[in-house]
């Protein structure tokens, strides 16, 4: 069988620190990690020299490992790769990593955690000089080689740890500027401040299945190794389901716990009180579009208008599917929503009336300011509560379109409206069907009954209303106030219904 090309190039050296084989499947690699004495050793022509030893990976139990395979379509361009090495990050976002990818034809690329989804990205030259990062401010759009982006987010990272064979070493600790842009066609533009000039690289959302990977981690090993503390506040154990957890709260006190450096890490924790019973408790599992979905989060937040101080609350599931990731249940006054967030950025006007996302105009229909007040179950970002966001919801009948917007992050999210009655027969909760409906239910939909009731009631307040103004104009202004002693506040509903959820601590 003839080897592919990368695998022509395998270079084997003793680690400089233990003795170990230290392997370079990729000519561009100029780095490696030892994998047995953490030794860093950069390679020049055939020798191998330790600089340094870095901090071990915390284990975070994705289903990727080193030397994993798999086959990557793009533009009817299908391309094999390996595994070959892993960065750890760290930001006031959270943590993630970028697995390096060695491709057959000699090319390398990085494999990112987005939102719950994954990101696969190849470097790429950019035409046009890149500005100072910290210049692109969050929400701005700019062009890159004729192709306008959105900036996302703006943010300073540092490495944490790393492993195997790298194409790049920031060092380790330092921060450095990051920068992602977004455009309507699902691009995502990352810009790395760790090397001067900058460097870039471009990609889109992948699914792990579409990626034919092999050689991934056991599953049952993972299990069996668990993860498991106690919690900081009250020692009650606490185990963390999910991979991808970097919060979690405990089921005895309600603590929410930052897990976002792995377990073994400093857990940082907030206690919560007055706590909010969910409708479907985390860890039910129902079906909702075709796919097996857990409830492994939930948050309640709440909203109002600038300027008013009229508050509305509303609540957020997160869900969780082996195959496809994460996505959001919202519940509010106005109904039930799917949402996910986007990798793309959608065009918006000038002034953000309305935009414009796979085809579709959405037009605008609230703007408000959103904060998280209560928190349960697991999260792929560090919730905070009293996290504070600016949002904005779109509208194209039942397709939804959300935008929420932090200082260092802004986040894109779409989904649909779905009925009540769905959302209680998926999770099994059709006795209780009257507690999952709202207001969404139009007059076109209603029964006979619900009709009847709506019209008495309208009735009984004309007739009020007739009753005052009669009684207000035999009043003598001079001697009597008519005026009613109630504030005149109007009632608002949920602005929070299309998504309006926290983005997850970055894309990354």
């Amino acid at each position: 069988m003839a080897q592919s090309p990368s695998l022509q190039r395998v270079y084997k050296a003793p680690c400089p620190g233990c003795g170990a084989p230290i392997e370079f499947r990729s000519a561009q690699s100029t780095h490696a990690v030892c994998g047995y004495c953490q030794s860093t050793v950069v390679r020049d022509g055939e020798t191998l020299s330790r600089i340094g030893k870095m901090a071990e990976l915390f284990d975070d139990y994705s289903p990727l490992q080193l030397y994993a395979a798999g086959r990557w379509t793009d533009k009817g361009r299908t391309r094999g790769f390996s595994v070959i090495g892993r960065l750890q990050y760290k930001s006031s976002s959270g943590a993630w990593s970028d697995w390096q990818l060695a491709f057959d034809d000699g090319g390398t690329g990085s494999l990112s955690e987005d939102n719950g989804s994954f990101v696969l990205s190849t470097p790429i030259a950019l035409k046009r000089e890149v500005p100072d990062l910290s210049s692109l401010q969050v929400g701005r759009t700019t062009a890159f080689d004729g192709v306008s982006y959105q900036v996302t987010a703006n943010d300073r990272a540092a490495l944490m740890s790393a492993l195997g064979e790298l194409p790049k070493l920031p060092p380790l600790g330092q921060e450095f500027d990051v920068v992602e842009l977004r455009n309507a066609d699902g691009q995502v533009l990352s810009l790395d401040g760790s090397q001067q000039p900058p460097s870039a690289s471009v990609g889109a959302q992948v699914e792990l299945d579409d990626l034919k990977l092999t050689g991934l981690k056991d599953q049952s090993s993972k299990e069996g190794k668990g993860r498991q503390f106690n919690c900081p506040h009250c020692g009650s154990p606490v185990s963390v389901a999910l991979d991808t957890s970097k919060s979690v709260t405990c089921g005895s006190c309600n603590s929410l716990i930052d897990v976002s450096q792995g377990i073994g890490g400093e857990l940082r924790h907030a206690i919560q009180n007055e706590p909010v019973k969910p409708l479907i408790a985390v860890g039910s599992t129902g079906e909702l579009q075709g796919s097996n979905w857990q409830v492994v989060g939930f948050q309640h937040r709440v909203g109002h208008e600038p300027g008013d101080d009229e508050h509305f609350g509303w609540s957020e599931y997160l869900l969780y599917n082996t195959r496809k990731g994460f996505c959001f249940l919202v519940d509010s006054e106005e109904g039930w929503s799917l949402v996910r967030p986007t990798t793309g950025a959608p065009n918006t006007t000038s002034t953000r009336q309305s935009a414009t996302y796979q085809g579709k105009r959405f037009d605008r229909k609230y703007q408000y300011e959103a904060e998280t007040d209560y928190v349960s179950g697991e999260f792929y970002w560090p919730v905070v509560r009293g996290q504070k966001t600016s949002n904005i919801d779109f509208a194209n009948g039942k397709n939804l379109l959300s935008l929420e917007q932090s200082a260092k992050e802004l986040t894109w999210s779409i989904g649909t409206q779905i009925d009540a009655a769905v959302v209680a027969k998926a999770f099994g909760l059709d006795a209780k069907s009257d507690l999952f409906k709202r207001t969404d239910a139009a007059p076109t939909a209603a029964n006979s009954k619900v009709g009847c009731l709506t019209i008495i009631i309208v009735c009984v307040i004309i007739f009020i209303l007739l009753s005052m103004l009669s009684r207000c104009s035999k009043c003598d202004p001079n001697v009597q106030d008519c005026r009613s002693s109630a504030s005149g506040g109007t009632y608002r509903s949920s602005g929070g219904s299309f998504g309006g959820f926290s983005g997850g601590g970055g894309h990354k």
